[in-house]
């Protein structure tokens, strides 16, 4: 092989190997917690840390380990925090199990703690937890403030309390002077927990989820205030329910807590979200988290009153909404703080507070909140539509202000996360009006926020890449609207407690992202259409046929919601919706989408298959001048001028063009590339299954079978389709590189480099569908198995052709 041939195989792999760690199946968002030092000054003429009585180290929930079950053998001093027990180390080496008095009525006995994160050394922060899967919740300390801080530390079964002051970003003022390592806690509003670790060695304060071993073990939260506290203990939640929604609302905030999207089954064949193999995990492994709804709630009655059920369902239901994370103890380690709950009201610019909004009328598909506050009354009204089936997935709402209604905005909630092709593909839209045209406007992500101040947008869109929320003011609003980003860590996703001891789907990778539109303050009442479901074809052209007005002509376009995810989507974009017109023909006729992908692959080789024939034959033209050819560059080795001459007049006799394969592949490149993005990106085919048991979902990649720990690059599971891929391609680049000469059974230099590359090319494609949807690699493997048979039949008519037509003189 020569040098060129290998620098772009070897360009030709990188490329390949940074579109696969693209597609990797666990990809998404960077960014990660900072382990900054931040700098700790003491007062002059500090005296010593304070001794804590049994009843002041309760503030801190300081609890006894010991090293045997019995309890009488006493191990540290620690700290607990939801399921997890922090503690300064008291040597290097610890045990890996310890033991706590149980806090629980049920279990008597002691409960066993298992080591999480070691400690570096004597006095360093060590880790115990009762579940493998929970999490250390530390509070998300604000950027620049100023606000009480403690130390503790600990001697023995001593607890010492040094009081401090935090002024952030970078600075920490001691009252007393700390003898050895310590904890340090956040106090916000009185709500004490620890965030820091205070390391004596180099008077600094180092994050705990920024030192080495706790990052993947920790969640950052916002901290909550003893009102805030309050307010959850006074919240209650409310159900409205039809085939295709479970509306979740709560008291606090007059809001929607949860929206939760039934799984098609044979009970419910209105609904069209299939279940995954994500549902399915966490329904197995996190019960308490993947139940619906997650609390007890009320449902109206027919006498005007409601009812209380106390029992939850675990799975069946996708949710729209990121929600809580509940603890192997069945308390939520991460509490979805209200301000993030959909359909918030609050002032621009501000978070807003919690409050308790009261009910005024709970019926059959309605519900109203009421809150009266200072010198204004809001009123909240959610409706179901009467034909639930002309308006799938379709909430009505009404929001009246009496009185001040300045500076107020409606929030659209933050929905879960997808995976699309592996990665996290959010869609952020609007709709607006723009010389007498309407427009489809696509948002980039923001890394903090964006504002879009004179806009004022028909419909805003905040989904997922396969699900969302779509927002459409029925009556005029305010001027422009916000898009803010939430971290993953503050609203983690649920995907994070999948293969969480292993970091899988680590939370602060996958942001959220909240829509604010300003309310009209002249107007007293506004109206919302609100659409919370799948981005399916059918639902969305369904939504524009009921809410098509012929009258003046408009129409709200909800298909457009519909994005197609790739790096040339603007130009595969037109291809791909001709494609899936074929697609869904297709299964009309079949009813499976696997089959169907086959067939449309056949579909797409007869109406490309005048260019893949000219191509085909341009290349075995150059594979019957091969020994010629090569002849060629044997005689004239030493002149390459009149080599490159020779070899231009043996074209030009047998009517070759060495370039004649290059130019049909660019002509169908649109058309290859439409098919890539649609079958990556199609609602339709998320947990449509071809082979049970194999091929479950046409979105995400074929599973024969799984095991527990990943393997580097592998993950933990075999995907067989990328490997049958590989056999194919290998015997196509057998075909193409031409037979060996009839007499000696020797091949060619040319041949030679050409099943080099061939073979090179079969392990990287191989490697590259490693992780692509199943979807792909049965369109690629039935596209190359069909473009063999083609490569066949045209080499054989060529090569016979060939042996009875004179070579021309």
């Amino acid at each position: 092989m020569n040098k060129r041939s290998l620098l772009f195989v070897l360009a030709l792999t990188t490329l390949f190997f940074l579109m696969n760690q693209w597609f990797d199946y666990g990809g998404g968002y960077g960014g990660g917690p900072s382990s900054q030092k931040v700098e700790v000054d003491v007062i002059s003429g500090a005296g010593s840390p304070t001794r804590l009585s049994p009843e002041e180290a309760a503030k801190y929930n300081a609890i006894k380990l010991f090293k045997n079950v019995e309890l009488t053998e006493f191990f540290s001093q620690a700290v607990r925090v939801g399921d997890n027990f922090l503690l300064i180390a008291p040597s290097s080496s610890i045990p890996e199990e310890v033991y706590v008095p149980s806090t629980e009525e049920k279990i008597t006995s002691a409960r066993s703690l298992t080591l999480r994160v070691k400690p570096d050394n004597e006095g360093a922060p060590a880790l115990y937890s009762l579940y493998p899967l929970s999490k250390l919740v530390i509070p998300y300390v604000p950027e620049v403030d100023t606000y009480r801080g403690d130390l503790l530390s600990f001697d023995g079964e001593q607890i010492f309390h040094v009081e401090g002051t935090i002024t952030l970003p970078n600075h920490i003022l001691l009252k007393q002077q700390p003898r050895q390592n310590a904890l340090v806690f956040f106090d916000f509003n009185g709500t004490l927990s620890p965030f820091a670790f205070y390391d004596k060695g180099t008077n600094g304060v180092y994050y705990l989820n920024g030192l080495p071993g706790f990052k993947e073990f920790t969640l950052e939260t916002f901290p909550q205030d003893k009102e805030v506290q309050q307010e959850f203990a006074n919240q209650k939640y409310y159900v409205l329910e039809n085939d295709y929604q479970q509306l979740v609302f709560t008291n606090l905030n007059g809001a929607l807590a949860e929206i939760n999207l039934p799984f098609a089954t044979e009970e419910n064949t209105k609904s069209v979200v299939r279940e995954i193999k994500f549902s399915k995990i966490l329904a197995s492994e996190q019960p308490r988290t993947d139940s619906f709804p997650q609390n007890p709630y009320y449902v109206p009655e027919g006498n005007g009153g409601m009812k209380k059920v106390s029992t939850v369902n675990t799975g069946g239901y996708y949710p729209l909404l990121r929600r809580n994370i509940f603890g192997g103890a069945g308390e939520p380690t991460t509490r979805v703080d209200p301000l993030f709950y959909a359909f918030n009201i609050a002032e621009i610019d501000q978070s807003p507070d919690p409050s308790i909004y009261e009910i005024k009328r709970f019926e059959k598909g309605l519900i109203e909140f009421e809150l009266v506050e200072g010198n204004r009354r809001i009123t909240k009204t959610f409706s179901l539509p009467k034909d639930s089936d002309t308006s799938p997935y379709v909430l009505d709402l009404t929001v009246r202000i009496e009185g001040d209604a300045r500076g107020l905005a409606l929030t659209t909630g933050v929905p879960e996360v997808e995976l699309i092709s592996g990665n996290f593909s959010p869609t952020l839209k609007y709709k607006v009006n723009r010389n007498d045209k309407t427009k489809i406007e696509q948002i980039k992500a923001p890394k903090e926020s964006t504002s879009f101040s004179h806009i004022y947008p028909n419909w805003v869109c905040n989904g997922n890449g396969f699900f969302g929320i779509i927002a459409d003011p029925l009556t005029k609003t305010g001027p422009g609207f916000t898009v803010e980003k939430v971290s993953g860590q503050l609203l983690p996703t649920r995907l994070s407690l999948i293969d969480a001891q292993y970091q899988r789907f680590p939370a602060e990778k996958y942001p959220g992202y909240n829509f604010t539109l300003p309310i009209n303050a002249k107007q007293g009442v506004t109206k919302y259409r609100i659409f919370a479901g799948p981005f399916a074809k059918s639902i969305l052209q369904t939504l524009d046929r009921t809410y098509d007005n012929p009258i003046t002509g408009t129409n709200p376009d909800y298909l457009s919601c519909q994005s197609y995810h790739g790096f040339f989507a603007f130009i595969s974009e037109p291809f791909a919706k001709f494609l899936f017109i074929l697609l869904n023909f297709f299964h009309n006729i079949t009813g499976s989408w696997g089959i169907s992908i086959i067939l449309l692959t056949i579909a797409l080789r007869i109406m490309l298959f005048p260019l893949n024939n000219w191509s085909m034959k341009s290349m075995a033209k150059l594979q019957v001048l091969s020994p010629k050819l090569t002849a060629i560059q044997e005689k004239y080795k030493k002149d390459p001028k009149r080599a490159q001459l020779e070899t231009m007049q043996l074209y030009k006799k047998e009517g070759a063009n060495p370039f004649g394969g290059c130019l049909p592949m660019v002509i169908q490149l649109p058309f290859l590339l439409g098919m890539f993005d649609l079958l990556k990106s199609s609602f339709e085919l998320r947990g449509a299954s071809f082979i049970p048991g194999w091929i479950n979902n046409l979105t995400a990649p074929d599973v024969l079978f799984s095991w527990n720990y990943p393997i580097i690059f592998f993950g933990n599971s075999f995907h067989l389709l990328p490997f049958l891929l590989g056999g194919i391609m290998f015997l196509q680049q057998r075909l193409m590189s031409g037979k060996s000469n009839s007499s000696t059974g020797a091949i060619t230099d040319k041949q030679k480099q050409s099943r080099s590359m061939g073979n090179i090319m079969t392990v990287v494609f191989t490697f590259m569908f490693y992780n692509f949807p199943s979807g792909l690699n049965i369109y690629w493997i039935s596209s190359t198995l069909l473009g063999v048979l083609q490569q066949w039949w045209t080499s054989k008519k060529i090569t016979t052709a060939t042996k009875q037509t004179p070579v021309k003189k």
